[in-house]
C-alpha cells in the first residue's frame, strides 16, 4: 500500500482520485496536478510546468511498479524518485508553496505509517 501512495505522488494522492490499480500513468498525473492547482494556488505557468513533471515521474513511476525486483527494491527505487520529483518541483513552487507541499507530503507519509501499524 505504502508503494503505490507513494507513486501517486504522495500526499497529493488524497481524495477521490484514478483507481490505482487500473488506472494510467496519465491519469494518475492529470489527478495529481488538479490536486496540486487546487491545494497550492498554482498559476497557469506553475500547472503547465507541474504537468509535465508530474507526468514524468508517473511513468518513471510504472516502470518500477511493472519490474521484477523486489518489493524492498521498489521502495527503495520509488523513494529516490521521489526526492528528484521535489527537487525538480521546487523551483517551479514558490517558498511558501513548496512548505506546503512538503507539509501535505509529510501529513501524508504519517497517515500511511499509522494505517501500516493498524494493519499489522
Amino acid at each position: 500500500m505504502l508503494m503505490i501512495c507513494l507513486t501517486t505522488g504522495s500526499a497529493f494522492a488524497q481524495g477521490t482520485g484514478p483507481d490505482l490499480k487500473n488506472s494510467t500513468p496519465e491519469d494518475r498525473a492529470k489527478f495529481q496536478t488538479g490536486t496540486m492547482v487546487t491545494k497550492l494556488k498554482l498559476d497557469s505557468a506553475q500547472a503547465d510546468k507541474v504537468r509535465t513533471i508530474n507526468l514524468n515521474y508517473a511513468n518513471k513511476f510504472q516502470s518500477v511498479l511493472k519490474s521484477d525486483d523486489g518489493r524492498f527494491s521498489k521502495v527503495r527505487q520509488i523513494m529516490k524518485l521521489q526526492e528528484a520529483k521535489d527537487q525538480e518541483l521546487k523551483p517551479v513552487f514558490t517558498e511558501a508553496q513548496f512548505k506546503q507541499y512538503q507539509d501535505i507530503e509529510q501529513a501524508m507519509k504519517n497517515q500511511l505509517m499509522q494505517r501500516a501499524k493498524k494493519a499489522n
